[in-house]
């Protein structure tokens, strides 16, 4: 399905993109890669000179600054960008200091690189997953016989087969916080209380709050993540010793130890045991992470320009639900939404946003990039089916720079998380604008944009607060009166919903009805047919 053609228009010109500073709370943790799409950036490490990078240029900042780290375990770094710059920050694991880039590197990035760099920001920020040796998969190969599956009182929680592969998530909010980066990255070597002032609690309290939500200690839990991400990597092919480093173990008896304490193999018996490797489509979600980062030092290292990597294939994330509103952009390509047994279409620069509390799954066609513009909370925005809106290419390199601002410590000092909803409203307001006559007097558009974005409210813009000209205004312009041509907005709008496949209860609320046989009465009478009658016309129109 795809969303109404009122929805499907790009308008407008995107604001200007203002300067940014990166401010981490964790910058001796992970190496760092920054690059510069447009514009300029500026890199110093410590007390050392800056270093300028233009639009094409990229570079990697190792994990720790200089030779010693502060007692605090931190090293300064200070990234700023001038105002019109989009630059990417992109964290690979923490393990990839072991692989030899230790030194601070200034590269290029090939043009063929650039989207693939891209896509890869928004796999690190996003749930999307590939196909292949998913963790179950691999729970299954450590259940054959001669593995010895650990038993309860080792594991510390459930020992059903997705015990072995992905621990219990903690449900308090900062202890998940905490599980969720290491999940992303298992070699992340923080201390338990450096984790705790990371998400504004107490190490008491983050120990409490595992023990609580998954019936493992921190250190269990950590352990058991890093085993079975140890599996994941063994599985694409990586020796013992890169995954030690990829795991955050010091060295590769200490994971041999622990692997085989565990599962009953060594990790050497373990890969024994494995069929044939996996293609970049065939691995996990963190084996994948892990591939990308030996293309991105690959990228480089080589003295002539390398060949960019394919661009992965299908991506989905799992089905889930989300306890906030999710906005997402098309940058390339197309993908969809499935909501139950809904399926609304994605096409290129369309921005979605995906209702809290539905379960759904998002998913991305073969080369096709999307990106994470912003979230909203219930209370910010009401919303009961997704909403769809077109932005033209203009805006790519303003959406890019929302998307970095909302998922990344690179970002303007003034940033504000709801100015996105502003972004969105504005922009739906033009393009539902395009089906319902305008006026041209300034102060009557004015209002009448006005009454678009508050379209939602059984209220809406009172006319007794409307100037007597504005009316006036409208009378001259648009051949109705105010409240008709408020009228009229709100039956033309309902007849694109309806068009797209929402349901007319839904319909309703959208345009301000708070009762169904209202809105189909004002319906009936504006359209000649009711909702539902409308509904089938238009199905039967597209068989």
């Amino acid at each position: 399905m795809t969303l109404p053609s009122s929805f499907a228009a790009g308008s407008g010109c995107p604001p200007a993109i203002p300067g940014a500073r990166w401010s981490p709370a964790d910058a001796h943790v992970r190496p760092l890669l920054l690059w510069v799409r447009t514009g300029t950036a500026h890199v110093r490490l410590d007390d050392g000179p800056a270093l300028h990078l233009e639009a094409g240029e990229g570079v990697w900042i190792p994990a720790d600054g200089r030779a010693e780290i502060p007692a605090d375990g931190r090293s300064e770094r200070t990234i700023t960008t001038e105002p019109g710059t989009v630059a990417f920050p992109l964290c690979p694991h923490a393990g990839v200091g072991a692989r030899g880039l230790t030194e601070l590197t200034r590269f290029d990035v090939p043009s063929g690189w650039q989207d693939w760099l891209i896509q890869l920001f928004n796999l690190q920020v996003t749930p999307f997953s590939g196909h292949g040796y998913s963790p179950e998969a691999i729970t299954e190969l450590l259940r054959r016989p001669g593995a010895r599956p650990p038993t309860p009182a080792s594991l510390g929680h459930d020992p059903s087969p997705e015990g072995f592969a992905s621990p219990a998530m903690p449900r308090a909010r900062g202890a998940r916080a905490v599980a969720e980066e290491l999940m992303r990255d298992p070699g992340l070597d923080l201390t338990v209380e450096q984790w705790a002032a990371r998400v504004l609690s107490s190490a008491r309290t983050l120990r409490r709050d595992f023990l609580a939500g998954t019936g493992l200690t921190f250190e269990q839990w950590r352990l058991h993540c890093r085993l079975g991400a140890a599996a994941e990597f063994l599985a694409a092919g990586y020796d013992v010793d890169q995954v030690a480093a990829l795991v955050g173990f010091a060295s590769r008896n200490g994971l041999t130890r622990a692997f085989k304490g565990r599962f009953g193999l060594t990790p050497h018996e373990f890969g024994r045991r494995l069929p044939a490797r996996p293609g970049a489509g065939g691995l996990t979600q963190r084996a994948a992470a892990a591939r990308r980062t030996d293309d991105l030092i690959r990228m480089m290292r080589e003295t002539d320009t390398p060949a960019p990597p394919e661009m992965l294939p299908p991506a989905s994330t799992p089905s889930h639900t989300n306890d906030i509103h999710v906005l997402s952009w098309m940058y390339r390509g197309s993908g969809y939404l499935d909501i139950g047994d809904q399926r609304y279409e994605r096409e290129r620069g369309v921005a979605t946003w995906i209702p809290a509390e539905l379960e759904h799954v998002t998913g991305l066609r073969e080369n096709s990039v999307s990106l994470p513009l912003g979230n909203a909370s219930t209370a910010d925005l009401h919303l009961t089916a997704p909403l769809q809106v077109r932005f033209s290419p203009a805006w790519d390199d303003y959406l890019m720079f929302c998307s970095i601002s909302a998922r990344s410590a690179l970002r303007p000092g003034d940033h504000n998380p709801r100015h996105i909803l502003g972004l969105f409203a504005e922009q739906v307001a033009a393009q539902r604008a395009l089906s319902v006559p305008m006026p041209t007097d300034p102060r009557a558009r004015a209002v009448a944009m006005e009454c678009l974005r508050r379209i939602a409210e059984p209220g809406g813009t009172r006319d007794a607060d409307i100037r007597a000209d504005i009316h006036r205004a409208f009378r001259d312009e648009t051949g109705m009166t105010l409240g008709r041509w408020r009228y009229a907005a709100r039956m033309r709008i309902a007849r694109d919903l309806l068009a797209g496949g929402a349901r007319p209860s839904a319909v309703a609320r959208r345009i301000g009805y708070a009762h169904l046989p209202t809105f189909s009465a004002a319906f009936s009478r504006f359209h000649g047919l009711s909702p539902r009658e409308y509904q089938e016309r238009e199905a039967a129109k597209s068989r």
